[in-house]
């Protein structure tokens, strides 16, 4: 077993539980010593979420009559003289039935076992901590545009701001501002061996960061988006976290906005010589009238890179004068003054004339986005290859691959040469999480005849 699977270490025990007066559990733990449930980080003894005076005890598993007659009929006589006892059927399950997201544990409570949350939530934080400071619960479905869930707090204090270690990254994040899978670290890491290093990656749905910053520690260029000003604001502080905000740009825009905006090959491009067009910057475009500097000063920060040249490719005359050059980096000024500048030096990437990767990480919706590519490159200004495009989709039970290829290239309107499907994980019985890449099929891009310039 390569991956583990925490599926093969879960146990469901079907128990009886005798509900007692709580003032008698001295006495009854006594007289059933020996036919309580015995198992490690498990208490016996739990609340009764029905009533606060009393207490449930949990039977072992070699009790499985109804009647208890595997107890001693003394034993029984001496617990009725004590108390009146009901046998109610109590279902425990043992092992992962949550996850952890730093300091928080994370339930997913549902059904018949809705009504002993604060009983579970309560047995989880008590055997965690101080690891576990908080325990919550999902509450309904997630229905809001930035996929982040509403939570309820069922234990601990209320405190949703955790950070998370992955992969040699650590991500600051407000559980119930922002989206975060804890369950997706592999996938995370085998999407970024796919990265070399200088590559440049566009990330059209980043969140706080779990693909972005891990490639730009590799030491790629990253240009990052989310809807989410909250995902953006964490992101931002990832990257100073992590000391990669160098090699990252932020934007908080519409995620078509965001790949057209990268791809705009400026209107006076044109009427410049091959000379000049080294030294044009893309415009900022104001979103919804509003202006994105917020997200990043100059949301096409113009890094160096044309796509046949990688950070080690690139010579130092090329760089120019590091003792008091100026880089634009993740949306500021950055002088150097002398000192030295961890990583890649950025000077004019023109993201419109190569990207090497393009991340779509929305399973619900991402295919839908992959209209944007329509016309989208001209192929005149590209260097290099096409991107390869990860499309992150869910496929149901009634689905086949076929048919999500078919509506990949029916939304770029463009046949899709040997895509490659990745399985991730089952999200549910009849539903799973599948990576569609691709190289970007050359149909979508302008091909204006250089001749006619």
């Amino acid at each position: 077993m390569t991956a583990l699977d925490e599926r093969k270490f879960e146990l469901k025990l079907q128990l009886w539980a005798l509900c007692i007066p709580r003032e008698l559990c001295k006495h009854v733990t006594r007289l059933l010593n020996g036919y309580m449930l015995d198992k490690p980080r498990i208490k016996p003894i739990i609340e009764d979420p029905t009533c606060d005076k009393n207490r449930y005890v949990v039977l072992s598993d070699k009790v499985q009559n109804s009647d208890l007659s595997e107890i001693p009929a003394q034993t029984l006589f001496v617990l009725k003289d004590l108390c009146k006892f009901d046998v109610v059927p109590y279902s425990l399950s043992l092992g992962y039935s949550y996850w952890g997201v730093g300091h928080i544990a994370h339930l997913n409570i549902i059904g018949e076992l809705l009504s002993y949350k604060d009983v579970i939530a309560k047995v989880i934080y008590d055997k965690n901590q101080p690891r576990i400071k908080t325990v919550v619960n999902k509450v309904g479905s997630i229905s809001n545009e930035f996929r982040v869930p509403k939570f309820e707090v069922l234990a601990g204090i209320d405190d949703m701001v955790t950070e998370v270690k992955q992969y040699g990254a650590t991500f600051k994040l407000d559980y119930g501002l922002v989206y975060w899978n804890s369950r997706l670290e592999h996938e995370h890491i085998r999407l970024i061996s796919l990265f070399l290093d200088g590559d440049i990656i566009c990330d059209m749905f980043s969140g706080i960061g779990p693909f972005v910053i891990p490639a730009a520690q590799k030491g790629c260029i990253v240009y990052a988006n989310d809807l989410n000003p909250d995902s953006v604001r964490y992101l931002k502080i990832n990257a100073e976290i992590n000391k990669v905000d160098d090699r990252v740009c932020a934007y908080n825009m519409d995620a078509r906005a965001f790949i057209c905006h990268l791809m705009q090959v400026p209107d006076c491009l044109e009427t410049f010589s091959e000379s000049e067009r080294s030294t044009v910057y893309m415009k900022e475009i104001p979103i919804n009238g509003i202006d994105h500097r917020e997200a990043t000063e100059s949301p096409c920060t113009t890094f160096s890179a044309s796509a046949t040249k990688r950070p080690s490719e690139i010579s130092e005359e090329e760089y120019g004068n590091e003792g008091g050059a100026e880089l634009e980096v993740t949306g500021r000024i950055k002088r150097s003054r002398n000192k030295r500048i961890r990583g890649f030096k950025p000077i004019n990437i023109r993201t419109w004339e190569h990207v090497d990767h393009v991340v779509m990480n929305l399973p619900a919706s991402a295919l839908q986005f992959l209209d944007a590519f329509r016309g989208l490159i001209h192929r005149k200004y590209w260097k290099g290859s096409l991107p390869w495009i990860h499309c992150y989709c869910f496929l149901r039970s009634t689905e086949t691959e076929d048919s999500l290829i078919s509506e990949a290239e029916s939304a770029l309107n463009a046949k899709i040469l040997h895509p490659i499907f990745h399985r991730i994980r089952d999200v549910a019985p009849n539903k799973a999480m599948f990576c569609l890449s691709f190289v970007l099929p050359e149909e979508t891009c302008v091909n204006e005849n250089p001749q006619s310039e």
